[in-house]
């Protein structure tokens, strides 16, 4: 089907009047008007658009920073807290440190209470035991373990236990042991050498030994001119004859320097023979005073009264018993470790199992 177009007339260029309007009549005209409307009103819509839109986010904006300054105030707060539970928690330890220390000495107190009083008494003659022992082999005291070992005996004879008598035998046979041992004194004799050697500086030697004369008789009277001539005729004469014994080989002659050494060797034998009396070694400590005994006689002057008793000291000291054969006492130190070791067995099996209760029970499915 079609449509005709009515056919208009022709429009004359020459008259203004009628040109405009048919310009609006075209359809491009008005649809560039249409067109024109339509972009202002988007221009003013997509404005509007745009000024909700900013709005939005300035408020969006505003709330996200309402937001971020609440959470960081809440993680500060949270921070805060974890440090003061963290405090707290390094407190709770220190005080669970502190109760279970408290707790071990508390158990180990137990324990010592809960010893018994044979335990104590065979601790107590243990001690003793090992303070005789370490007495006879590093001090040679025997007086000093004596009386331990007698200390250990009255101790065990407190309780009336039949099985201690293996052990209180074989205390008591020690016992009997060092009593029968020769007494020494050793801090005697050495306080004894000590002063010899104190001594050894002042004893004069046989070569500087003079002979007496004889003292004259003082008379309250003068004497007369004759027996004044006689006694100064005596004592002339008695310079001329000098009487010794024979019996003794002469003094040796030393000179100064010589005499100095001899004393410095005399004290160094007898410093040697009070280190032989503390390692108990019997022969050096007999050799050294011996032959320091010797040289007393020999170079000193044996007249003289300092001198003899310095002798009569050493052969003294020479009889003294140093490096005895000193006892161990195994016997007793056997006897209390078997009796020990006995006690533990019985502790053992008379203690009961002790149940784990830190041990969590098994589920059941």
């Amino acid at each position: 089907m079609s449509s005709e177009l009515p056919s208009l007339p022709p429009l004359d260029s020459s008259s203004p009047t009628t040109a405009a309007p048919s310009a609006w009549r075209r359809p491009s005209a008005i649809i560039a008007a249409v067109a024109v409307v339509l972009l202002g009103w988007q221009w003013v819509e997509t404005r509007s658009r745009l000024g909700d839109l900013q709005d939005e986010l300035a408020r969006r904006l505003s709330d996200s920073d309402t937001v971020g300054k609440e959470a960081r105030a809440l993680a500060k707060q949270a921070q805060e807290n974890l440090q003061d539970l963290q405090g707290k928690v390094g407190a709770l330890e220190a005080r669970l440190a502190e109760s279970q220390s408290q707790q071990v000495a508390l158990e180990s107190m137990y324990q010592e209470f809960s010893r018994t009083r044979d335990d104590r008494v065979l601790a107590e003659v243990e001690q003793a035991v090992t303070i005789s022992a370490q007495q006879l082999q590093l001090a040679g005291n025997v007086q000093t373990a004596l009386f331990a070992l007698q200390t250990a005996d009255a101790r065990l004879g407190s309780l009336d236990r039949p099985h201690w008598l293996p052990l209180r035998k074989a205390i008591a046979g020690d016992i009997e042991t060092l009593k029968s041992l020769p007494q020494v004194d050793s801090a005697g004799v050495a306080l004894k050498l000590e002063t010899l050697i104190g001594r050894i500086d002042t004893l004069p030697l046989a070569f500087e030994a003079k002979p007496k004369g004889e003292a004259r008789k003082s008379d309250k009277s003068e004497p007369s001119f004759l027996k004044s001539l006689w006694l100064d005729f005596w004592s002339e004469f008695s310079q001329l004859v000098r009487i010794e014994r024979m019996d003794r080989p002469d003094p040796a002659l030393l000179a100064p320097s010589n005499a100095v050494f001899l004393r410095e060797n005399l004290k160094l034998r007898l410093m040697n023979a009070r280190l032989a009396l503390l390692s108990r070694d019997g022969n050096t400590f007999r050799e050294d005073v011996r032959i320091s005994a010797q040289w007393l006689e020999r170079y000193f002057d044996v007249k003289n009264a300092a001198v003899g008793a310095a002798k009569d000291d050493l052969v003294e000291l020479q009889k003294t018993p140093v490096g005895v054969d000193l006892p161990t006492l195994q016997a007793s130190q056997t006897a209390l470790h078997g009796l020990q070791a006995v006690h533990e067995r019985r502790a053992d099996l008379a203690q009961p199992a002790v149940v784990d209760k830190s041990a969590k029970p098994a589920k059941k499915n």
